[in-house]
């Protein structure tokens, strides 16, 4: 990864979570835009769904560390 885009990369992770997920949104659609619509409304909606469960506390988001750790624990 380039300094340029760890330096993006450090301020995009600074987001509020919902701006992340836009953000992430965006820039995985720009790879390919060749998906079928039906795919895309259907990651819409999870999506939605998602952000929706974060909001109201059913779910607990978790660090990208410690959710690695508890999968590598768990594989050993």
């Amino acid at each position: 990864m380039t300094q340029e885009a760890a330096d993006l990369l450090k301020k995009a992770l600074s987001l509020p979570v919902s701006e992340r997920a836009d953000l992430a949104g965006s820039l995985i659609e720009s790879l390919d835009n060749t998906q079928d619509e039906s795919v895309q409304a259907a990651w819409d909606e999870e999506v939605v769904r998602r952000m929706a469960d974060i909001d109201s506390g059913a779910v607990k988001p978790v660090l990208l560390e410690d959710a690695r750790r508890r999968l590598l624990s768990a594989l050993e």
